[in-house]
């Protein structure tokens, strides 16, 4: 009986917990966003975490966030440059989910 019930406390801790992590849209991968960013791990590019945290607050932000990701550049976090995602100026709506989400993330 205590086997029983230790089992559904932790079955339910892991449900719990994964239902408030936060993972990567799909969408980002797809563009191929995961290569330099994770959410709270700094790989190449800043943690999406850290750019919410930036730009919290900031009425500006998104449209910014959505010509750098669009353009490409370098300088707000380092020499590295971000290459440009979309150029033609044909992924925008794909561009503003993904800047909805990483604007998001801001505690």
């Amino acid at each position: 009986m205590k086997s029983i019930i230790a089992s559904i406390a932790v079955a339910g801790l892991m449900v719990s917990g994964s239902a408030f992590a936060t993972e990567m849209p799909e969408l980002a991968n797809k563009m191929f966003c995961t290569a330099c960013h994770t959410i709270d791990k700094k790989l190449l590019g800043p943690t999406w975490q850290d750019v919410a945290n930036k730009y919290k607050g900031d009425a500006g932000a998104a449209a910014a966030l959505q010509v750098k990701i669009s353009k490409g550049g370098s300088g707000n976090w380092g020499t590295l440059a971000m290459p440009a995602i979309d150029a033609a100026g044909t992924k925008q709506g794909e561009i503003k989910e993904l800047v909805d989400f990483i604007l998001g993330l801001a505690n």
